[in-house]
């Protein structure tokens, strides 16, 4: 396993990493979930993603027994939640006020039985809260100690730019890290989130490397019923016959490489320095094997625009904003 910093911050992150959305506490029962976190740190994935939403907190509640369970070091582990969406029917349980961040963090930590998180990630930006007001929170974690870094989940560039600026003038601890979805089949962040972490020293940490597993190439011939592609949104909207067609053009060059065409999609992710890592799902032993070994893959140019030529989907900056020349 290769290592990468977050950003510009001293922590190192494993390039692959192992997250709990749709899995842990959901459709993955614990036994099983036990299996994959064993595995991956056994492989040297150091990071483990969740988020309290996930499972309605369940997807802590089992990572937490795993990490207590395997009597690991907690120092080893990096360890992130997020805050945001819903927890209940209460009209305060949800979003980024510094009420809903206090309580949130609390809880979380009790489901995992922790004291501390590595990363605390605001799950969307809100809209309904004071910028401000969400930054002294989340600073106030981190002095705290109950937070060592915090981060930000879906955000808009401007509005990320603003955080940082605003924390700075502020004299209060910036976003540090960016968690957006990115993939092969969705690059909507090349276009300006990646600029804007770039140049703030924000790392990214991609979710949904593999589309849903679109990009494994397990639904290239037909959608299994009752499988999670006939109920989730987001793997309904990439399971378009001009995106298969690409899935399966890639699988050519990854059986030309002895690699996975899964493999092949997430080296294809690390291949930018922006990139701190890729976080992974994964329902099997088998599965972290596999996606761990992408870490020891690296794509020669004449593969690159091979794929480009596939893919042809890099965004463009919208015309209005091009110079003449």
């Amino acid at each position: 396993m290769k290592y990468r910093q977050m950003g510009r911050t001293g922590l190192k992150i494993s390039e692959i990493s192992l997250g709990a959305w749709l899995t842990y506490g959901g459709t993955v029962e614990e036994l099983g979930a036990q299996a994959c976190i064993t595995k991956a740190v056994e492989l040297g994935i150091n990071f483990i993603d969740i988020a309290d939403v996930y499972a309605r907190g369940k997807a802590e509640e089992v990572v937490g027994k795993v990490i207590t369970k395997g009597n690991y070091d907690r120092k080893d582990l990096v360890v992130s939640s997020k805050v945001f969406w819903p927890m209940s029917d209460g009209i305060n349980d949800r979003g980024l006020s510094r009420k809903h961040i206090m309580e949130s963090i609390d809880r979380s930590l009790d489901r995992i039985g922790t004291d501390y998180l590595d990363i605390y990630f605001a799950h969307r930006f809100d809209y309904h809260t004071k910028l401000e007001e969400t930054l002294r929170a989340m600073s106030d974690l981190v002095d705290q100690g109950l937070v060592h870094y915090w981060g930000t989940s879906v955000w808009p560039a401007v509005q990320l730019e603003r955080a940082v600026w605003m924390a700075k003038d502020l004299g209060l601890h910036p976003p540090v890290v960016e968690q957006p979805r990115y993939n092969m089949l969705d690059r909507f962040i090349e276009r300006d989130v990646m600029d804007t972490c770039d140049r703030n020293g924000i790392g990214i940490v991609c979710w949904s490397p593999l589309a849903q597993g679109v990009l494994t190439g397990k639904y290239n011939d037909r959608v299994p019923e009752n499988s999670r592609a006939t109920t989730s949104n987001f793997i309904q909207r990439d399971l378009t016959e001009e995106n298969l067609s690409k899935v399966r053009q890639l699988k050519d060059i990854a059986t030309s490489k002895e690699i996975t065409v899964g493999q092949l999609a997430l080296a294809w992710i690390l291949r930018r320095s922006e990139i701190s890592c890729a976080i992974t799902g994964a329902t099997s032993e088998a599965h972290v094997l596999s996606n761990v070994a992408a870490s020891d893959i690296t794509l020669d140019n004449q593969a690159l625009e091979e794929i480009e030529g596939i893919l042809n989907n890099k965004p463009k900056q919208h015309p209005v904003y091009l110079p003449p020349w």
